[in-house]
């Protein structure tokens, strides 16, 4: 039996969402246009506009649609940074943990490496969380050179749920924007722009039951970033390209599922999450649970090992080979196993970083799911620990 623990890196299309782009896609016309077919095309993504926004706690016009979260990242941090910069000189500091995703996280590193850009770097607890104060104290050091903190809502690979709340509200005391990356969070928390006092939210069609290839980034009114594509200026001024209506309209479906079925699909995920935690620790007793404790400060569909003696590629294969999806906590580069970052930054050794599994949950994950890693998990990692002896 196929097994699919992989919902962090994308999940099956909800039917909703797949009727509604199915339906969709039958149809003419560029949102743009101003003819009758424009029009129609328009009015489904003025409507999904605003499904969106009712869903995340945003006005209509703060949702500015992208082609995923990776864009909508860049937008927000290399756009926000730019805005600020050009209002004032000074404003050169940006504030992030190291256990961001790499959207940030590379879109950072290069504003500090191509824009003059002054990198403090929050130091993270051992479970992946940034404490308000450690934010405020950086803050607090110097604050009218701040450009903009960007911390994410919920960590993508330990699945750790950050403070959002108390966080913005540290970088509103000194009127700095806040963005947070919600890619992980919006399918399985109550986001919301307005209730988290954000500036700007990160979230992806795909992590919810929708389509690859649209996102949106929650851009609170009054916040103008430099835009990152240039053309049309069709989304706000701020972002360009001609909109996926049919992408557009199976998201908003995606959404509204999500929306209407979260507080009891949080439960049931949270119930196969425990589970699964059970299932593996009883299997392997020395597997280590990387980030927050199950419960609220961790998302529900979520658990994350390290499993000494072992690879985490290696496991990763061998339990393909049982017809077992799940992820690494690592980056492959150039066919090469890199050490996760987010275990290094939480202080973990390399050893421990190289040797972790994500398991995550999602709409479509069973309770057969979860027995069929535990049937085959500890043998899995037993062989593993043989071939790295050898």
């Amino acid at each position: 039996m196929h097994a699919y623990l992989d919902h962090a890196a994308t999940s099956q299309l909800v039917p909703e969402a797949l009727a509604a782009m199915t339906e969709e896609l039958t149809q003419l016309g560029n949102p743009s246009s101003l003819h009758n077919a424009g029009r129609r095309a328009r009015r489904v993504v003025e409507e999904s506009r605003e499904q969106i926004a009712a869903a995340y706690g945003a006005r209509p016009s703060e949702v500015v649609f992208t082609s995923g979260g990776t864009e909508a990242d860049n937008l927000a941090v290399k756009g926000i940074f730019w805005a600020r910069r050009a209002a004032g000189p000074e404003r050169r500091r940006v504030l992030a943990p190291r256990t961001e995703h790499h959207a940030v996280l590379d879109s950072v590193q290069w504003l500090a490496a191509h824009e003059g850009a002054e990198v403090t770097w929050l130091p993270v607890s051992a479970t992946g969380r940034v404490d308000p104060a450690v934010l405020r104290a950086a803050i607090d050091a110097d604050p009218a050179s701040v450009a903009l903190v960007t911390i994410m809502w919920a960590n993508n690979e330990v699945g750790t749920v950050q403070p959002v709340f108390d966080l913005a509200a540290v970088a509103r005391e000194h009127g700095i924007p806040f963005h947070s990356d919600a890619v992980q969070a919006a399918g399985q928390l109550p986001v919301s722009l307005a209730a988290s006092g954000a500036t700007a939210l990160t979230i992806t069609a795909h992590k919810i039951g929708g389509p690859v290839g649209v996102g949106a980034l929650l851009l609170a009114r009054g916040s103008d970033p430099v835009p990152v594509l240039h053309g049309g200026g069709q989304e706000r001024d701020v972002r360009s390209g001609t909109l996926d209506a049919p992408a557009i309209r199976a998201f908003a479906a995606a959404v509204t599922v999500a929306r209407d079925r979260r507080a009891d699909e949080a439960k049931r995920l949270a119930a196969l999450r425990d589970d699964l935690i059970t299932q593996v620790t009883a299997a392997v007793p020395d597997a280590v649970l990387n980030g927050e404790p199950p419960g609220p400060g961790r998302l529900p569909g979520n658990a994350h090992f390290s499993f000494p003696g072992c690879e985490g590629d290696a496991l990763l294969m061998l339990l393909d080979a049982r017809d077992i999806a799940c992820s690494t906590g690592s980056a492959c580069t150039a066919g090469i196993a890199q050490p996760s970052h987010v275990l290094l930054a939480m202080g973990a050794d390399e050893a421990r970083a190289r040797g972790s599994l994500r398991f995550s949950l999602g709409h479509s994950s069973t309770q057969a799911d979860v027995d069929a890693l535990g049937a085959v998990i500890g043998e899995v990692v037993e062989r593993a620990r043989r071939a790295g002896s050898r």
